[in-house]
């Protein structure tokens, strides 16, 4: 059974990421992103790790994920799972619950895992009309599924404070990190340049960011080739920037945490471009 996906933006939905993909063998590695998955599986099942152990979606049920939230992705069946993605931007999914829903603050999802085929439908809905080029349809759509998503399944996100000493160090490894993607410090040089050890901060960090540092930092160079890509930096110049060796480097991090190779990815981001 043969794998696919297109992984594309329509230019009036602004910010949102669209994708439609069947994978059998694929395995997404421990991952975050930016905005919302709003993820509804067509057929197959989809087993991601998510909160501390496995989350199954099959067919009419959604996988949903709210930004900066590690997870994973695999098929829970032998012939794969076939689904269609939306990832809306975090203001637009806060606009829409200020509108339409009773949730104050920073508005998520609760569960990572609802089964609703009219939900589920409706994502679908949203990508065939992206398709036919129904800027009316796409927009009504969106907005109608993650209203449903968030009536059912709503809650105020927790915010992040950080309160503890750890929480402190982690996140000024991180500032360092951000800073040094293309030369990052080893984990113990790290350590000594922050003033703890490095099984200390490894410890603080993965408690902190749900993953090690070195984990964080390669999720963070594939969301930041993404962002290159979008502006029209070639892949191979993208992975020298961000930090990794060579182009079939960043090729096989894009592929395991985005779903398809930083080429293809750039190919739909300039059809976009140039029909606008």
């Amino acid at each position: 059974m043969n794998e696919r996906a297109r992984h594309w933006q329509y230019d009036e939905l602004p910010g949102v990421d669209l994708l439609r993909a069947r994978y059998v063998r694929k395995t997404f590695v421990r991952h975050t992103h930016e905005n919302f998955v709003i993820a509804a599986i067509a057929d197959g099942v989809e087993v991601f790790h998510h909160g501390g152990g496995d989350q199954y979606a099959g067919a009419g049920a959604l996988a949903l994920v709210n930004p900066d939230t590690p997870h994973t992705g695999r098929a829970g069946v032998p012939e794969g799972w076939r689904y269609g993605a939306v990832y809306p931007p975090a203001d637009v999914v806060a606009e829409i619950a200020a509108e339409t829903t009773t949730l104050r603050g920073t508005p998520g999802f609760v569960s990572p895992v609802m089964d609703d085929p009219y939900a589920a439908g409706l994502v679908h809905q949203v990508l065939r009309a992206a398709d036919e080029g129904n800027a009316l349809a796409a927009d009504t759509l969106l907005r109608v599924a993650v209203t449903r998503l968030l009536r059912l399944n709503g809650g105020p996100m927790p915010r992040r404070e950080v309160r503890t000493a750890g929480a402190r160090i982690a996140a000024r490894a991180r500032g360092v990190l951000e800073e040094r993607m293309a030369r990052p410090p080893t984990l113990d040089r790290l350590a000594a340049d922050l003033g703890t050890s490095p099984f200390a901060l490894l410890r603080a960090f993965r408690d902190t960011y749900g993953m090690p540092p070195h984990a964080w930092l390669t999720d963070a160079r594939v969301r930041r080739a993404r962002r290159l890509l979008d502006t029209g930096t070639t892949p191979s110049e993208a992975a020298v920037t961000v930090g990794f060796t060579d182009q079939p480097h960043l090729n096989r991090h894009f592929s395991r945490m985005v779903g398809v190779p930083p080429g293809a990815y750039q190919r739909e981001r300039k059809n976009v471009q140039d029909l606008g």
